[in-house]
């Protein structure tokens, strides 16, 4: 069904067998067969119903939010992407997708349209926004979960690159930063480090 319904597969196919690809699908209705790319799509679902509500949107306002959700969602940073220590940048979806981070162009705020959404575009900005809110800290949160341990884990250790929790960083920007120093708690356990960022150092 997918080559007869495909022309992508026919024009690639010859190619990327070539390169030992193998395609495999998980039955049409067992998402729970791709656990991992399907708890994304979850995530997705949860904040979007809850932030469209009842709001009907043509089909052009839904294709444009969800590319803005979509620059959200594939901004996350999955590790560093080179061992320099004064590399500030990490590997993130988008970097497969397009071979570079996402661009997000500043719009104007204006404080007293903040409640009137006669303008179609300024109500898509605010639902991407409250997306972004939404989700971002649902993903720090999922970083930070701490889960009963019994057995040693690593502290944290200079070069390690972390990401730093701020609530005023523009859309898909994770604020990422490098630890240059780590100090020892009375337990033997990293209790403070140094964070380097790219435009200061901190404690």
């Amino acid at each position: 069904m997918f080559q007869e319904a495909s022309s992508f597969h026919s024009t690639v196919a010859a190619r990327l067998v070539m390169q030992s690809t193998d395609w495999k699908f998980i039955p049409l209705l067992a998402p729970h067969f791709g656990g991992l790319w399907e708890a994304a799509v979850k995530s997705f679902k949860f904040h979007l119903r809850r932030m469209i509500g009842d709001t009907a949107l043509t089909f052009e306002e839904l294709s444009t939010l969800a590319a803005k959700v979509e620059a959200c969602l594939n901004s996350r940073p999955l590790c560093r992407i080179s061992l320099q220590p004064e590399d500030l940048v990490a590997l993130t979806l988008a970097h497969f997708l397009t071979g570079t981070d996402y661009l997000s162009i500043p719009e104007k705020y204006n404080v007293s349209d903040k409640q009137s959404y006669r303008d179609r575009w300024q109500l898509l900005s605010h639902m991407r926004d409250a997306f972004w809110n939404r989700w971002r800290k649902e993903v720090i949160h999922q970083l930070h979960l701490r889960n009963k341990w019994f057995q040693p884990q690593e502290n944290l250790e200079k070069g390690d690159l972390v990401i730093i929790k701020d609530d005023l960083s523009p859309l898909a920007r994770w604020p990422i930063g490098v630890i240059t120093n780590s100090s020892l708690g009375v337990d033997g356990r990293v209790r403070v480090v140094t964070v380097r960022t790219a435009t200061s150092t901190f404690v």
